[in-house]
């Protein structure tokens, strides 16, 4: 460091700087400089940078000017003074979170936008989570884009309902095919468009484009895309046109800006560039390749007029000699577009930089005077003048000026406005100058919704819980489990089931349901009310109960069960879903179906295997008297009436309690001198056996251990139901002695 510099005061600077007092920073600099008999570049950066920062950007032009001179400047460099810039643009014009809010499709409603790609969907597929997107978008044909790993709505992993090519949700599809013609194919000839693009076949893909437009002249993302063709095929007058109306109805779309700047740097109008590079940064502060280009630019403009243009630069800013560069006269109106564009060499408003500070500054600081120590002596002050004031008017012009006007604009109205004056034939054709009449989706389209565009063709009725199938077709719940109770295959299309049978993926079909509640709700009430109905009477325990005809069942004891009939299926399903989780259980009778007598079992727990079997844990509770015989879709019902043991006082219930207790410890002996083999059996099926109860009658159906004896004595089920049928506890134990001392006179010696 050169006499005159103090270290000491350069890291204080360097200290203020970190702790964002920036102002300070840039004065201990300006002192530094001014003690040396000529400035350093490192130094003038440096002051720049701090200005910049700080907000006082016209100061750091002087800075930034005067390292120029001194040495040529790094687009790296500029940093700062780019930032700052954006900074203060997005301060003044944007609103607080400027993001690209408004991209989906004009006048769509949100449901029916794919969540990736926020356009009307084409071809939607339904996934495992039950949320619908584009094919293209759930398997991209792009080799620069992976598929999609996780749901964009709820996160979870995108798991295709089938495992080879998405399938297409024929419900919606059809619908969204009928109700949106014009949209539906415009999107079709978009994607095929995006096809050819992507294989390099870039005139049929702008074809296709300009094809889709006529459908949908109110697309702006078409615009956009079209406008990213002809920008690859160098047509950037045209490239410039479609970004033109992008950025005049959606001001806030970060990508037509950046498109128009692309455009503006390939016709050479760097200056123009700059402005929207500066717009991009300040609506997506992360776009680095756009801050690159910016700070190329600025650097190419601090450029001295007699030196070549740095070779790091783009080809489009190299393609113009540095006088042609720093010709700002056409700068001085905010309005950008082709039209109003003067290329004359007027020289620059004296009062540039002035404008520069108040466009830029959030408070407004007085221009200071270049100190003349700051300025080389071998470059000229015109120079210098002349270059600041280029960068200053084009950093004053920023398009941010009519940022609120344009807003409001775009915020509800689909008319193409401001259409540049120098369209060719062709897009003027794609897009004419007139009012742009496009579908009002809730008053027009979905209105004209009937309940006959959701009819589940099993019930046919209107969808209730709707599901996809992995082949695509949507069905009741109920109905769909109903049907893969018998057969697991589509009931349309016969396509194999089997494996979503398996994972029982049955997740509702969100966007199908959505529809119906929101445009359906008088018919969506009405199926509720016959499905609540209906719920009601299978949840009645007296009425029409289900009854499994299969063994004898006991209260308190365990009696699983291997489900596997279609029948069974739906009548364990529906004890479920009712929420009693309570059927009987009767054994069969030659002449009436089932027997008269049985036992009301609680299902504890149900295990599905891949092919739609269970294994179900029940336990009985209730014993029940049948009053008469029927059925339901397949499985017998009954009406019951529930049996209760009777009570006894006095006397006889003094002998009830020794009988009990005489009973109890006859059949303790008889289990405890069982074999060990036999012991090890029934403890494994049955558990241990219940202890004496000290209140025989304080249970309804008796004590536990009588109906665990039951169960684990070798009885033939005809008597076991005699037994059952009982409701005196008396007679009960009595049956139960007799029975023991069968079992232990005939046990072997």
């Amino acid at each position: 460091m050169e006499a005159g510099v103090s270290d000491e005061m350069l890291q204080v600077a360097e200290e203020a700087a970190r702790a964002g007092d920036y102002g300070l920073a840039a004065e201990i600099y300006a002192s530094q400089l001014s003690e040396l008999p000529r400035p350093e570049r490192s130094l003038c950066l440096r002051r720049g940078e701090a200005l910049a920062l700080a907000g006082r950007v016209s100061e750091a032009l002087d800075s930034y000017s005067s390292a120029a001179a001194l040495g040529r400047l790094r687009p790296e460099e500029l940093g700062p003074l780019v930032e700052s810039v954006a900074s203060s643009l997005r301060g003044k014009d944007l609103p607080a979170a400027p993001v690209e809010s408004d991209s989906r499709q004009g006048g769509l409603p949100p449901m029916l936008c794919c969540p990736c790609c926020r356009r009307l969907l084409l071809e939607p597929v339904t996934m495992a989570c039950g949320h619908s997107l584009c094919r293209s978008c759930l398997r991209p044909v792009s080799e620069d884009k992976a598929p999609l790993k996780r749901c964009p709505l709820c996160g979870s992993q995108s798991t295709l309902l089938s495992a080879g090519c998405p399938r297409v949700n024929v419900v919606l599809g059809s619908l969204l095919r009928r109700m949106f013609p014009r949209e539906s194919q415009a999107r079709t000839l978009c994607e095929e468009a995006r096809s050819l693009q992507q294989t390099h076949q870039l005139k049929p893909a702008l074809d296709k484009y300009s094809q889709a437009l006529e459908l949908d002249p109110s697309n702006y993302h078409l615009l956009l895309q079209r406008g990213e063709v002809y920008s690859v095929l160098r047509n950037y007058e045209q490239a410039l046109c479609d970004a033109e109306v992008v950025c005049q109805n959606k001001a806030l779309w970060t990508k037509g800006h950046a498109l128009k700047a692309q455009a503006l740097s390939g016709l050479g109008r760097t200056e123009e560039a700059l402005k929207e590079y500066l717009y991009c940064i300040a609506l997506n502060p992360d776009m680095c390749e756009m801050k690159t280009e910016a700070q190329k630019i600025m650097c190419e403009m601090f450029l001295p007029a007699f030196e070549n243009v740095h070779g790091s630069l783009t080809t489009p800013f190299c393609s113009h000699s540095p006088y042609n560069r720093l010709k700002p006269a056409f700068l001085s109106s905010g309005n950008t577009s082709p039209s109003s564009t003067d290329h004359s060499s007027a020289g620059c408003s004296k009062d540039a930089m002035y404008q520069l500070t108040k466009a830029t500054s959030q408070a407004s600081i007085p221009l200071q005077s270049t100190n003349p120590s700051t300025v080389p002596h071998h470059t000229s002050d015109l120079q210098q003048e002349e270059k600041k004031k280029t960068l200053g008017v084009v950093l004053s012009n920023l398009p941010g000026a009519n940022l609120k006007r344009q807003l409001s604009s775009s915020s509800g109205d689909l008319r193409i406005v401001g259409m540049p004056s120098k369209l060719v034939k062709k897009a003027a054709e794609s897009l004419p100058e007139k009012t742009v009449t496009t579908y009002n989706i809730c008053e027009i389209s979905l209105v004209h919704l009937e309940s006959s565009d959701f009819e589940c063709s099993l019930c046919m009725r209107l969808f209730y819980e709707p599901v996809t199938t992995p082949c695509g077709h949507t069905f009741c719940l109920k109905c769909l489990e109903r049907c893969l109770d018998h057969n697991p295959h589509c009931p349309l299309c016969k396509e194999n089931l089997s494996e979503f049978l398996a994972t029982r993926a049955y997740k509702k079909t969100w966007l199908t349901e959505e529809l119906i509640v929101r445009y359906l709700p008088e018919e969506l009430a009405e199926r509720r009310k016959l499905y609540e109905e209906e719920i009601k009477e299978l949840s009645n325990l007296t009425k029409d109960v289900p009854i499994f005809v299969c063994t004898m069942a006991f209260p308190t004891i365990p009696c699983p069960l291997h489900v596997f009939e279609p029948r069974y299926r739906l009548m364990i399903r529906r004890s479920m879903e009712t929420g009693t989780k309570k059927f009987g259980m009767c054994i069969s009778d030659e002449l009436q179906g089932f027997a008269d007598y049985g036992c009301m079992l609680e299902v504890r727990d149900v295990k599905f295997f891949p092919d739609g079997r269970s294994v179900v844990d029940t336990v009985g509770r209730s014993r029940f008297r049948v009053l008469s015989h029927g059925q339901r879709d397949g499985y017998n019902t009954a009406n019951i009436e529930y049996l209760e043991d009777r009570k006894v006082e006095g006397s006889e219930y003094e002998e009830l309690v020794c009988l009990h207790n005489s009973v109890y410890d006859q059949a303790y002996v008889w289990f405890t001198t069982l074999n060990d083999n036999m012991k090890s059996q029934i403890l494994s099926h049955f558990g241990a056996m219940p202890g004496k109860e000290t209140e025989p009658q304080s249970n309804a159906n008796g004590p536990a251990w009588c109906w665990w004896l039951l169960a684990v004595l070798p009885l033939e089920s005809k008597a076991q139901l005699t037994i059952l049928a009982m409701t005196s506890l008396k007679e009960r134990l009595l049956a139960i002695r007799r029975v023991l001392l069968f079992v232990m006179r005939k046990r072997p010696r």
